[in-house]
């Protein structure tokens, strides 16, 4: 979530770490059962405080460039179980459509989307992560949905 949010895998691996942090130092002495709910609402407040930074720092970054177009060897690793060429990429492609969709959506959609989908997580516990109502959920998981089959039509894995 974190690194289709900020689309930088270096930024999204220490908001995960200060999240992961977060969570320990706080909220050790809760239950189990509440450590997911906690741990997406703080991911998700590290996430808006990444937001609020970075438009500060690019009003800025105009002026200074970086190069960062150094290879993830981890990519170019093959994978042990290779598909048939076909299929690979069509898989690859959906992929790259469906990270770029994600991207596109608004902030809270991306959110619900995520939670739900991807993490599994009840409509309650995406509400307590989010910290907004389970009607909420329901309307910008909705939302994201519909924009995501609008997006990636005739599209298949």
């Amino acid at each position: 979530m974190a690194r289709i949010a900020t689309s930088n895998e270096d930024d999204a691996l220490e908001i995960v770490q200060e999240a992961m942090l977060t969570l320990a130092q706080r909220y050790a002495a809760r239950s189990e059962q509440e450590w997911g709910p906690l741990f997406h609402r703080i991911l998700q407040n590290r996430i808006r405080d990444w937001y609020r930074r970075s438009k500060v720092r690019n009003r800025f970054r105009v002026w200074f460039s970086r190069d960062e177009d150094e290879d993830d060897p981890l990519e170019n690793h093959p994978d042990p179980v290779p598909d048939e060429p076909l299929q690979q990429l069509e898989t690859e492609r959906f992929g790259e459509r469906l990270e770029k969709a994600l991207g596109e959506l608004p902030n809270r959609q991306q959110q619900a989307f995520l939670l739900r989908a991807w993490e599994g997580m009840s409509v309650e516990e995406t509400a307590a992560a989010m910290n907004i109502s389970a009607g909420s959920v329901k309307t910008h998981y909705s939302r994201a949905v519909h924009t995501l089959r609008e997006q990636l039509e005739g599209e298949q894995r």
